[in-house]
């Protein structure tokens, strides 16, 4: 952190002495060392795990509280918006990789691997080699029933009010957006607070989702691929519905203490960005998991 109170606008500005990154290191380190040995049944994993959690939370309030207060002296030239709108934009082609990773194991397992294993694919070894008299189809959950038989959730019950509760925040963000632009403080707040309640509202509906599946439908991790598949794309876009919520709930706070002009407003748009994203690979959830 600079000690200065006035910086040059045609300097980029560079903080001194961070102790942000290796205090995340010892974050990662202590949050990855807990899943390690909570996958292999370590008594002490779980609070491993959350003292990770908890450093990495320190870590994240502190390092963004860092930048927040030196946008707000004044010391962000145009070059450093351009390169946090490159971070931006390199961190949601990560994610978007992220999920284009599991997306394509799903496409994979469904056109390539069950074929091939049943013996109907081109190429197929037939399953006589692997599990003789096994007949493949979708939702699959392995040779014999060994997940356990499972149900699945009809598309257009609670993950099509779930889409809805999505679209429509997208849409509340960018009338939101559109009011920080006009200068509309209160508007602003009207509407991302509306943002806000809706992330929440589809993160509870998500949660009875899960509820519902594993109880009622004996649909579970353990369900074959299509158990594990299904909870890992939507656990995953679930988190970061979780996080993408509590990032507007920072800026809306920001808001309120009078952070953001309608010129320079960056902050907010970040979120934004990101949660047009979330809304994005929903859809393709909803088609490609529960639809199709």
């Amino acid at each position: 952190m600079a000690n200065a109170q006035h910086h040059d606008a045609d300097v980029y500005f560079v903080p001194h002495h961070s102790k942000w990154p290796f205090v995340g290191s010892i974050a990662l380190f202590v949050l990855m060392f807990g899943v390690i040995n909570w996958f292999n049944g370590s008594d002490a994993a779980f609070w491993l795990f959350m003292a990770g959690i908890g450093l990495m939370a320190y870590t994240l309030f502190g390092w963004f509280g860092d930048v927040i207060r030196e946008s707000e002296a004044g010391r962000y030239n145009a070059q450093v918006d351009v390169s946090f709108r490159q971070g931006m934009i390199w961190f949601i082609f990560s994610e978007v990789m992220f999920f284009a990773a599991f997306f394509g194991a799903l496409f994979y397992v469904r056109h390539f691997a069950l074929p091939w294993i049943s013996g109907d694919g081109q190429g197929a070894l037939g399953n006589e080699f692997l599990w003789s008299g096994y007949v493949t189809g979708w939702p699959e959950n392995g040779p014999k029933d060994l997940g356990g038989d499972f149900g699945t959730l009809h598309p257009f019950g609670l993950p099509l009010i779930n889409t809805i509760i999505l679209l429509t925040s997208g849409l509340t963000i960018t009338v939101a957006h559109h009011a920080m632009v006009a200068g509309q403080r209160a508007k602003v707040l009207a509407w991302l607070g509306a943002t806000i309640a809706l992330g929440f509202v589809f993160f509870g509906v998500q949660a009875y989702e899960y509820g519902h599946a594993w109880q009622d439908l004996n649909l579970k991790i353990s369900s074959g691929i299509y158990g594990a598949t299904f909870y890992m794309l939507t656990g995953f876009h679930g988190l970061h519905v979780f996080l993408g919520t509590l990032m507007l709930l920072v800026v809306w706070f920001r808001v309120l203490k009078g952070h953001f002009t309608p010129q320079k407003h960056f902050g907010f748009e970040a979120v934004a960005w990101y949660w047009h994203f979330v809304d994005v690979v929903w859809l393709g959830l909803f088609l490609f998991v529960y639809v199709l």
